[in-house]
């Protein structure tokens, strides 16, 4: 089984929130695949599927983002995964609006999820798929915990929407497959 991570806060005053990009592309992914997420299990809101005829689980943690990784770790330890099946999606202030990273490890590069998911897998490999939330003009709380402008919405929608495929492709076949096919994607911003 593969485990699809999407970062985010519960709440509805989280909802399309830079912070919550991830919560965004598993939606996207269930829609997609006709995945319900709906059970409240793990410390998160989940729901099982198949993807490619890969059987999946999709995971919205609801510890909030600092402490992504109890969810996991809990996901983690009940299928006894290898952290290579767990995939992570979530926000990147480095990144532009338009654009994503994919990676097959790293360090948490000052996410305080991905720290967390880190200490309690007790490993930084694992793949990872980062969609461009911008830089912070100011404060860096503010920034991710705020809303996207109309323009940016347009923008995002294109990442979100090629997200889900290189998920679908790291499923299918491997991260690197998909790095090969989805790095360096920027969205077309004159729509």
């Amino acid at each position: 089984m593969f485990l699809i991570v999407g970062l985010g806060n519960p709440g509805r005053e989280y909802e399309d929130t830079r912070h919550n990009i991830g919560f965004n592309v598993i939606d996207s992914i269930a829609k997609e695949y006709n995945i319900e997420i709906n059970r409240q299990k793990f410390k998160g809101i989940c729901g099982e599927g198949f993807i490619e005829g890969k059987k999946v689980m999709l995971l919205k943690p609801t510890t909030y983002m600092n402490l992504s990784g109890e969810s996991i770790r809990e996901v983690v330890d009940f299928y006894n995964l290898d952290s290579n099946e767990v995939l992570v999606i979530y926000d990147d202030i480095s990144l532009e609006v338009g654009t994503l990273r994919i990676r097959e490890k790293g360090s948490a590069g000052g996410h305080n999820g991905i720290k967390s998911i880190i200490a309690h897998l007790g490993s930084d490999v694992f793949p990872r798929i980062k969609v461009g939330v911008g830089q912070p003009n100011g404060d860096l709380v503010k920034h991710v915990l705020g809303k996207f402008t109309k323009e940016e919405m347009v923008i995002l929608n294109q990442s979100i929407e090629i997200s889900t495929k290189a998920s679908v492709e790291i499923i299918k076949n491997n991260t690197k497959v998909a790095m090969n096919q989805f790095n360096g994607f920027k969205a077309n911003t004159t729509v």
